[in-house]
């Protein structure tokens, strides 16, 4: 038995140029008939006047059959186009009752379960509602992905993401709301939703809310990345700081620590970059790698003389993550110093390098942080950060190498003055 596969937006597309085509067709036969039908004959004479007929009647003759090729021009177009439609037709009304079924057997799977438990068997958990900080609804006890967290409202956190079940990944937190009274923080990013209990990843922070009120208004601090409880999965991701009205002594909001990774593998999620303001705020600490396999992440980035987040630590094979930058010190005393390299596994791992110093123009720039140890058996010391770089003099110091692996392994480089 032969099998047709038929595309009724191809047929569709085909049947539009065919027409376009016969209507080419058309205006030049009309064009050319009136100079090749009626040829006037040369001279008076029969010669002339043979020649002429003859060219006439074989234009008549093209004439004649160009216009029954325009007729089943037009009909095979017209077949086509009907034959598209009726295939796209016939698809819509064999797709519909399969879509209706399949949902017709979900809630009778997932009935019994929501009415129980609260949650479904299978699906994805609701988004909670945009602009009132609502929690993301948990995805299915066997197969799902939790709900995403709204939106707060002025001055309210954002909602937290919802877990998992077994199999899934957890929900991304709401962004925070804007601040709403001077003198008050905006709202803090929701936490990320944890991930299956056998696998999945977990949810990233929310974004910190934007607070742009005159005076001491701080911006939110981000949300912290969910966590993958399972056996496999990364953590999520911490949200970002929210800013802050630069002209006034509002400082921006912190960034999230990120997720810890799987129980027997998994990454760990990167640390939230701070949010910009008069004064700035530290980055995010990057989270834990997995228990047995996994790296840490990596730290996020501090603002305005404030210092980058450490550096996740791995905990039996893994590298640990890299330090996060420090903010620049532009009007504060000195830069933000970089963060700190996360350890390596205690088995086989090398430490994560220092973040670079955050440079300045008239201050005293921050330090380079320190590198991460190999804690373990095997593995070598993370290279220390870059001091800061300095416009008006001297940069930063470099941040310590760590230290190397008790069996094998280097020791990390001390990271090099600022410029």
């Amino acid at each position: 038995m032969s099998i047709l596969v038929a595309q009724p937006d191809l047929l569709a597309a085909a049947a539009t140029d065919l027409e376009s085509i016969a209507s080419a067709l058309s205006s030049a036969n009309s064009a050319a008939a009136t100079r090749t039908t009626e040829l006037l004959a040369a001279g008076r004479d029969e010669v002339s006047a043979a020649v002429a007929a003859v060219f006439g009647a074989h234009a008549q003759g093209y004439q004649a059959v160009g216009a029954r090729a325009a007729a089943f021009h037009q009909q095979f177009a017209a077949a086509l186009s009907a034959g598209a439609g009726a295939y796209a037709a016939t698809e819509a009304a064999s797709v519909s009752p399969l879509q209706v079924a399949a949902q017709d057997v979900l809630n009778v799977i997932n009935t019994p379960t929501e009415l129980l438990l609260g949650r479904p068997l299978i699906g994805n958990g609701a988004n909670g509602a945009a602009g009132m900080g609502q929690n993301g609804g948990a995805g299915g006890i066997l197969w799902g992905n939790g709900g995403n967290g709204g939106s707060g409202a002025a001055g309210q956190n954002g909602g937290n993401g919802g877990p998992a079940g077994l199999f899934g990944n957890g929900g991304a937190g709401g962004t925070g709301g804007q601040g709403n009274v001077a003198g008050s923080p905006a709202g803090t990013g929701g936490m990320g939703g944890a991930g299956g209990l056998l696998w999945g990843n977990g949810g990233r922070g929310g974004m910190g809310g934007a607070n742009d009120f005159i005076g001491a208004s701080s911006g939110g601090t981000g949300g912290a990345g969910g966590n993958a409880i399972g056996l496999f999965g990364s953590g999520g991701a911490g949200g970002g700081g929210g800013f802050a009205n630069q002209s006034t002594t509002g400082s921006g909001g912190a960034g999230g620590n990120g997720g810890t990774g799987g129980l027997l593998w998994g990454t760990g999620g990167h640390g939230g970059d701070a949010g910009d303001g008069n004064t700035g705020n530290v980055g995010g600490a990057g989270g834990a790698g997995g228990q047995l396999f996994g790296d840490g992440g990596d730290g996020g980035n501090g603002t305005q003389a404030r210092s980058g987040g450490s550096g996740g630590s791995a905990h039996l094979i893994g590298n640990g993550g890299a330090g996060g930058t420090g903010g620049g010190g532009f009007i504060a005393p000195q830069g933000g110093g970089g963060g700190a390299g996360g350890n390596g596994g205690s088995l086989l791992g090398n430490g994560g390098h220092g973040g670079t110093g955050g440079q300045s123009i008239f201050n005293a720039p921050g330090a380079g942080g320190p590198g991460g140890n190999a804690a373990g058996l095997i593995g070598n010391g993370g290279d220390g950060g870059e001091g800061g770089a300095n416009a008006a003099g001297p940069g930063g110091p470099g941040g310590a190498g760590g230290n190397g692996g008790l069996l094998l392994g280097a020791a990390g480089a001390d990271g090099p003055q600022g410029p």
